[in-house]
């Protein structure tokens, strides 16, 4: 049985560790290019790790690394250098390695001799596969696989297992290589000043049967299908330039980091959807992949129309209480039973595997699904989708609501299931300001806040279809929400919203960044917005980086913790855009700013999570242990912030469009082109309050100014 466990029990990566990712393949190793058994380093596809030692020896020493050179996402080359031959004080052998990541792992090993005579070296790479399942690997619990089997043939290594009745296995060859149990090994002369070369292929095997290489040795790496994906993302999504030259490499950054995580469903090649990151959560997850992708609508739409497909395909019909699944309910995440999906992708068939143990996935597929609406999603597609929006929206109010008292709450279903559900998922995640855990059922602020977003998307959808009654039920059921939820959760004597109301609907009084989420959703009352603006921009809340996830001044803070009072980048651009919403600019403006300086700190990616130690105890951003990088909703959050900053906001069914950038000091002159809206590309250029925008679509009305700030039933901007 697949078990759901939370990220932060995952075992720390290797200090300097290289990470590559292609759909649901990535290689996790040392700056060497080694893969050392025992750790966390490794190939993975689907779930399953195929290379757990992968170490490259010359004479039978180590190669010295020197540098690695990153090509994309999925590939890189690690260079050192041999250590100096007899009679000789200084080393005159360099060598490569060229690694492709792919389902499973190409790597071109190549020594060049800089001697004025042959080179006779021998050399070797030690290679172990133990077919680990990522949960076990993530929480360092892996055990000698006693059920695999190690098949020696001429050109390589077949390893397989059973283990836990699922067939797994990987085939790893070479040409021209004397092969042993553990590894091979070439004897080579290399002539002076020529160059020695050599490939090998790790390739999973599913139900005995090889998967064809991502990069076959006989063809051009030019030609292979990763290279191809990347360069039709990197021609066809918007391009932004900017004076700014550090926030420029960061949306590049992020653009490139996106189109990695991109994932694909083999029995659809036209859907794509996100994995939450890199290295533990290279699959489809409903509510990373939601906020993922309503974030990078203005870089890509396609990443929410495939989401929304792909969830679609998986939402629950049943009442199951191992997995969580209730009818109508979006799954929480999908895992792979071994090596049984092919292509790296993620099929909507294997519904053994998916979990439904989050309480928040659900109406953000609604959200989503307006939010695409706006953007142009083509009738077709809408129309497929509507009836899975409404069954979300069922589950909401039979199952989500179990009291009901009108607002939505999540317990688990059996002790396999994850303790808290919402987005601070981690078991001490939810806490009051004294520091004690509440207890479940558990109603999160946030989530009433995507409560109310869903319904009143749900609203318009019906007020574009002229559906005059479907508009009057949700309308009513957001405002009733809406009403109960500030008069529940509001703590006037502190001045913010309550995390949540505990299992007694006693509110629980940390002073915590989900109320960002609800000036993100709306849900919060005008009269309210400043209190909770300036405790958010407190020196209790705000690092200078970006808001911590709780307070110092709380009981259960720790600045090194996951979610009790570290900068999440995702958590921070929903805060700007509800912050920009309100009408609180210069708010929304430190948030971007401070982000986009810790990005630069990141070498232009931002981390998952990081430290929330004050900007004046640090002057560069404290890293998180365990934190992905690349991770799906930090990299989409560059391209989200800019649009806030850009006060961007498109209404394809009410055929207007408005934006009025409020850039802060020091952004520039900001210039988009190739910006999809429905079957048309826009170009944008603002500098201060200069606005030129052309190849908008027929009959479309520009509106150079913000939408009205907190206007019922927009998700981003505020607009009805």
């Amino acid at each position: 049985m697949i078990e759901w466990t939370a990220v932060q029990e995952s075992a720390s990566l290797t200090p300097g560790a290289v990470t590559l990712i292609e759909g649901a393949s990535f290689c996790v190793c040392a700056s060497s290019g080694d893969i050392s058994p025992g750790g966390t380093d490794g190939v993975f596809f689907c779930d399953t790790r195929l290379v757990s030692r992968w170490q490259l020896l010359v004479d039978g020493e180590p190669v010295e690394p020197m540098t690695v050179v990153p090509a994309q996402p999925f590939a890189a080359t690690f260079v050192g250098r041999a250590r100096a031959r007899p009679n000789r004080a200084e080393t005159t052998l360099l060598v490569t390695r060229a690694r492709y990541v792919g389902a499973g792992l190409r790597e071109d090993i190549a020594v060049q001799n800089f001697a004025e005579e042959p080179a006779g070296i021998h050399v070797s790479l030690q290679v172990e596969s133990d077919l680990a399942d990522i949960f076990d690997v993530k929480a360092s619990r892996v055990t000698d696989g006693g059920q695999r089997s190690v098949e020696v043939a001429s050109d390589g290594l077949l390893v397989s297992s059973h283990l836990r009745d699922r067939a797994r296995g990987v085939r790893i060859s070479a040409m021209d290589a004397r092969v042993s149990p553990g590894g091979f090994s070439f004897e080579v002369v290399v002539q002076p000043r020529e160059t020695w070369r050599a490939t090998v292929l790790a390739q999973p095997l599913i139900n005995g049967q090889e998967l064809p290489p991502r990069f076959p040795p006989d063809r051009p790496i030019e030609c292979a299908r990763p290279v191809r994906r990347q360069h039709a993302w990197d021609s066809a999504t918007p391009v932004a330039y900017m004076q700014n030259a550090d926030l420029k490499n960061t949306l590049r950054r992020s653009r490139t980091d996106l189109g990695a995580l991109r994932i694909f469903d083999a029995r659809h090649p036209g859907r794509t959807s996100v994995a939450a990151g890199a290295p533990w959560f290279m699959t489809l997850f409903g509510r990373d992949s939601l906020i993922t992708s309503l974030m990078a609508l203005s870089l890509d739409q396609s990443l929410g129309r495939g989401t929304l497909q792909m969830l679609a395909d998986l939402q629950g019909e049943h009442v199951e209480p191992l997995t969580e699944e209730e009818p109508g309910k979006i799954i929480h995440e999908l895992r792979h039973s071994g090596l049984g999906l092919g292509g790296g992708t993620a099929p909507g068939a294997a519904r053994a595997s998916a979990y439904f143990g989050s309480v928040d996935a659900t109406p953000l597929f609604v959200i989503l699904l307006g939010e695409l609406r706006r953007w142009g999603l083509p009738d077709e597609i809408f129309e497929q989708l509507l009836p899975h929006a409404d069954r979300a929206l069922q589950w909401m109010e039979k199952f989500g609501d179990m009291d009901g008292d009108g607002f939505i709450e999540y317990r688990r279903k059996t002790d396999r299931g994850l303790a808290n559900q919402g987005w601070k998922d981690s078991s001490d995640g939810i806490n009051f300001a004294d520091g004690t855990l509440a207890q479940a059922p558990i109603a999160l602020a946030e989530v009433q806040g995507y409560a109310y977003a869903a319904y009143l998307s749900r609203a318009h959808i019906a007020k574009d279809m002229g559906d005059g009654g479907t508009v009057e039920r949700y309308t009513e059921r957001a405002d009733s929400l809406k009403r109960a939820f500030n008069e529940a959760f509001w703590l006037p004597h502190q001045g913010w919203y309550a995390v949540g109301l505990d299992h007694d609907k006693k509110p629980i009084d940390a002073l915590a960044s989900n109320m960002g989420h609800c000036l993100f959703t709306g849900i919060a009352d005008p009269d309210k917005a400043a209190a909770v603006a300036e405790h958010l921009m407190s020196p209790e809340m705000f690092t200078g980086w970006g808001v911590r996830t709780l307070s110092s001044s709380m009981r259960a803070y720790n600045p090194m913790s996951y979610h009790n009072g570290s900068v999440w980048p995702h958590d921070n651009a929903l805060m700007a855009a509800g912050l920009m919403r309100y009408g609180f600019v210069e708010h929304a403006q430190r948030i971007a700013m401070g982000l986009f300086d810790a990005a630069e700190a990141f070498s232009g990616r931002l981390p998952e999570l990081f430290c929330g130690f004050d900007r004046a105890e640090y002057s560069r951003p404290v890293s998180y242990p365990t934190a992905c990088s690349p991770q799906a909703w930090a990299s989409a959050t560059p391209v989200f912030l800019l649009r806030v900053l850009m006060r961007f906001d498109p209404c394809m069914p009410c055929r207007k469009i408005w934006l009025a950038p409020a850039f802060p000091q020091g952004l520039g002159q900001v210039s988009i082109d190739r910006l999809s809206l429905g079957a048309s590309q826009v170009s944008v250029r603002a500098s201060g309050d200069q606005i030129d925008v052309s190849g908008l679509p027929p009959g479309i009305e520009l509106i150079r100014e913000p939408q009205p700030p907190v206007s019922a039933g927009r998700v981003v901007g505020g607009h009805q």
